[in-house]
Order: C-alpha cells, then structure tokens, then sequence
C-alpha cells in the first residue's frame, strides 16, 4: 500500500488548511486510517482517525478544530484543519492500519504545515 499526501504549506494562526492522502495498492488490506503529527523535539501523536465504517476519534488538542474524513470510493483520506494555531505547527504524516496486524503499518511522506503566529 502506498500513501500519497498532498496540501499543507504556511499559513497565519488562526487560518485553514486541508489535506489529502491518496491510497495505492492493495487497498483491500486496510482499515482504520489516521493522521499523526512530529513538531521538532516532540514524538510523533494521532491527531485524527477514522475507521472504515466512518467513526471519528480526534486528540483532544484539536477537537472542535480539525476534521477528518474518508472517501472510501476515492481511497482517500482528508483532514480539514481550521482555526489553526502556532502550536499546530509540524510535518503531518497519513497513516493506514493493516488489517491483519491491527497496527498502522502504512505511512505517508509527511508534509509540513507550519502555522505562523
């Protein structure tokens, strides 16, 4: 399975920003799908994820802020990310679960998103 992110770049707090994760290849190995972040110095965190019958669970430093969602027909992923703050700021990676390890074994290339305040 490949991972295709697009979207990101540099934005003011307080703005928006979208982004989208293409999936490629044996598509049928997947389940839940996710978003994690990395900001310099800092491990690497879920901030969004959403199972294959559509369920949400979002960290709750975004709650109420970001939003995700899949196109199951597109085999992509989306993460709508609004009133986006400094502290947002961080290379955001797309993550898929294999079906059979229950693990997010898939991982996009990372894109950065960098908030300025």
């Amino acid at each position: 399975v490949q991972l295709v992110e697009s979207g990101g770049g540099l934005v003011q707090a307080g703005g928006s920003l979208s982004l989208s994760c293409a999936a490629f290849g044996s598509i049928f190995s997947i389940s839940a799908m996710g978003w994690y972040r990395q900001a310099p110095g800092k491990e690497r965190e879920l901030v969004a994820a959403v199972s294959t019958g559509g369920s949400t669970h979002y960290a709750d430093s975004v709650k109420g802020r970001f939003t995700t969602s899949r196109d199951n027909a597109k085999n992509t992923l989306y993460l709508q990310m609004n009133s986006l703050k400094p502290e947002d700021t961080a290379v955001y990676y797309c993550a898929a679960q294999h079906q059979q390890s229950g693990e997010y074994d898939f991982w996009g290339q990372g894109t950065q998103v960098t908030v300025s305040s």
